[in-house]
């Protein structure tokens, strides 16, 4: 049976597209320090802000779902117990943070008293009454899981990168979009 050593093409295209979209989700929370309250382009920036978080949200479910029926590649054997642990424990914590950080998203969107909007398509309504105490805490732990998200993607970045410059194997490039190696 042949075993594929890369991701597939779906995979490799949610990566990117949750990387590109983590990073542009955390750029638009300035647009608090940028725009003035009442200021509709403040108001503009959190309901994109909304709207690709929802994105993201239908897209992690996505990710998850290849995963679960794809798989992914094997560890190199050349990597030690530790690493892999480091690894499979970094891979978990990435896909936690992307599951958590949007569900935190929408509740402190209800608990705000806003309705969810999805590009203007469609609105869900929020399903309790506001709650501006709950909303705060919501608030900081969403904050605290979107900095460690950026922290645990720099490292996971920094770990391919390793791979591939120090221990010059395959980590980092079965990944990348070009490849398609197979091994049996």
């Amino acid at each position: 049976m042949m075993r594929s050593n890369v991701y597939s093409s779906s995979q490799k295209a949610l990566h990117w597209l949750l990387f590109v979209l983590v990073l542009g989700l955390y750029g638009l929370t300035f647009g608090d320090s940028l725009f003035q309250r009442g200021d509709p382009y403040r108001d503009f920036a959190w309901w994109l802000h909304i709207s690709f978080g929802l994105l993201l949200a239908a897209l992690v479910v996505w990710r998850v779902v290849l995963r679960l029926i794809n798989g992914a590649p094997e560890l190199p054997a050349s990597m030690t117990g530790i690493e892999r642990i480091l690894a499979k424990t970094g891979h978990v914590a990435l896909y936690a943070l992307l599951i958590v950080i949007p569900i935190l998203g929408i509740l402190l969107t209800w608990f705000r008293g806003d309705a969810l909007s999805f590009f203007g398509l469609f609105t869900i309504p929020a399903p309790f009454q506001p709650d501006r105490s709950t909303a705060g805490l919501i608030k900081e732990l969403h904050g605290l899981c979107a900095n460690g998200i950026l922290i645990l993607a720099g490292l996971h970045a920094g770990a391919g990168l390793w791979h591939h410059f120090v221990r010059k194997d395959d980590v980092l490039t079965r990944m990348l979009p070009a490849s398609s190696t197979l091994t049996r």
